[in-house]
């Protein structure tokens, strides 16, 4: 097991943390996420600033080789500490909802493979990357937005005027996999581009409408119980996450159709930038008012914590999902806002990334 040794106040003397791996949760994906979805909207920027494909590339192989180590971890975890991931699983809801967290962090890496890691490493090794990570990542997501409700309802003990937004969750899984599937098309032989275009409409389909069901019962338990600690408040984000995601889906599914299914490309683009305006006009009102608790939080002196990888993807799908009525519609607003998104993404990105460095060094976060 890795030791990490931190300077004590007496300079003579250090003290070594150990990893303690039975900390390690499926929160931790979020990390993978987070870095990943900064060289995806990188990419997906409809303006080109020098250095930023490099950029790119560095932060999508970061991404990438978190992931390895976050996997090795885990099954480290799975395999000497069963009891402490049934209990995560099946006993301690508050860490159940966290499960969705892997399956996106695969997806996430995959895509990012093909977008962006596609120039390193070559084209083909790219594909099969992206279908191994985008096969297993979509699998998973079903599993767990199937099942993480079904123990919710058969074995967890919670109230729906306690629900807070982590527990979209599991439900939002399915639609990551729906938005970034329509990218393997063009490498698919025949039929099996079909396939993947109403695939990828049947997960973003089964995602949005269980968000849609879910989503009530989390604005009623924050109105009713408010949230419960003040290290939660930067879960308020992921209300972004199902809106910014499916507005990228729908934007990708629509270019897929031109060459699937030509006959109704020109509807599926109408849909596309109709749907997206609608979800990225309730994204921006959501970000005011997440924007303005986190203030409030941080004034209260909010301390760090994993929950503050919320602030990193969610706002990255809004960069994607503006970055695709950008290129549908050629409204130059839709550029610009892309853009400023893009930045936040990058000032929280880098804070979050530094202040979980930082807990790992010292072993605040894994110590032991």
């Amino acid at each position: 097991m890795a030791v990490i040794t931190a300077p004590t106040t007496n300079p003579q003397v250090t003290t070594a943390y150990r990893l303690d791996l039975r900390r390690l949760g499926p929160n931790w994906y979020a990390a993978v996420m987070g870095t990943a979805i900064v060289a995806n909207g990188a990419a997906a920027l409809p303006v080109r600033l020098p250095g930023l494909i490099g950029f790119a590339e560095l932060v999508w192989a970061l991404a990438a080789a978190a992931l390895v180590l976050l996997i090795a971890g885990r099954a480290v975890h799975l395999t000497r500490h069963r009891a402490t991931a049934r209990t995560q699983l099946l006993d301690d809801p508050a860490t159940a909802v966290f499960y969705g967290c892997p399956p996106m962090a695969l997806l996430a890496v995959g895509f990012g493979t093909l977008a962006v890691g596609s120039r390193v490493i070559g084209t083909g090794p790219a594909v099969a990357i992206d279908l191994v990570l985008w096969g297993t990542g979509a699998l998973y997501a079903v599993a767990v937005a199937a099942g993480i409700p079904y123990l919710m309802i058969s074995r967890h003990r919670v109230s729906p005027l306690e629900a807070n937004p982590t527990w979209l969750l599991p439900v939002v899984a399915p639609v990551v996999a729906g938005a970034l599937g329509p990218a393997l098309i063009p490498h698919l032989p025949g039929q099996w581009q079909a396939a993947m275009l109403y695939g990828c409409c049947l997960l973003l389909g089964a995602g949005m409408l269980a968000t849609l069901v879910l989503l009530p019962v989390v604005l009623t338990g924050l109105l009713h119980s408010k949230l419960p600690a003040l290290v939660l408040t930067p879960s308020l984000f992921l209300v972004l996450g199902p809106l910014g995601q499916s507005t990228t889906a729908v934007n990708q599914l629509a270019d897929a159709t031109k060459s699937v299914l030509p006959g109704a490309a020109g509807a599926a683009l109408a849909a596309a930038v109709l749907y997206g305006l609608a979800a990225m006009g309730f994204a921006l009102l959501w970000l005011l008012v997440a924007g303005a608790a986190n203030l409030r939080a941080l004034r209260a002196e909010m301390p760090f914590a994993m929950t503050w990888w919320a602030f990193t993807f969610p706002v990255g799908t809004m960069v994607t999902g503006s970055a695709g009525l950008a290129r549908h519609t050629g409204f130059g607003g839709f550029t610009a806002l892309a853009v400023a998104l893009f930045a936040l993404l990058l000032a929280t990105w880098a804070t979050a990334a530094v202040r979980t460095v930082s807990g790992l060094i010292s072993g605040r976060l894994l110590g032991s």
